[in-house]
């Protein structure tokens, strides 16, 4: 569903977000290892957050990654995945033709359009605060 890069990118902001609610800033190694991803890769990753603005870098050698607190409710599912993959989870054939439309369905379209749309609401609706809250009541990880 997600390109592995948007998962990545998923995991690093709530492994960040989660740190930022106890005023933590968190090292680049820090988030690789949380998440389980090579460090070069997850740089790369953390650079399009911090370009889209969804988190925060401080260099020095107090410095690292942060999310301020009052965005954290203001940052949705859907403002990540953009970043990464842009907006073609809400447009691609379900069955990955190039040419799938109304007026030229795929046999799924009619059926994938609903859960399309499922999804979008659900990442339009889910914000970080509310899925770092799973992390911090040790309710749902990131890593097992």
């Amino acid at each position: 569903m997600f390109s592995k890069s948007c998962e990545y990118g998923i995991k690093a902001t709530l492994h960040i977000a989660h740190q930022s609610q106890q005023s933590k800033y968190v090292s680049l190694k820090e988030i690789a290892k949380a998440i389980n991803s090579p460090e070069a890769f997850t740089a790369k990753i953390l650079q399009q957050l911090t370009h889209s603005k969804i988190i925060i870098s401080t260099r020095g050698a107090a410095g690292g990654f942060k999310i301020n607190e009052n965005s954290l409710e203001k940052i949705k599912l859907s403002h990540i995945v953009n970043a990464i993959d842009g907006d073609d989870i809400y447009k691609g054939c379900g069955l990955g033709l190039n040419v799938c439309n109304e007026a030229k369905p795929c046999p799924v379209h009619h059926k994938f359009k609903v859960v399309r749309e499922s999804l979008k609401t659900m990442l339009e609706t889910t914000s970080i605060k509310e899925l770092s809250n799973g992390l911090n009541d040790g309710l749902t990880f990131l890593k097992r």
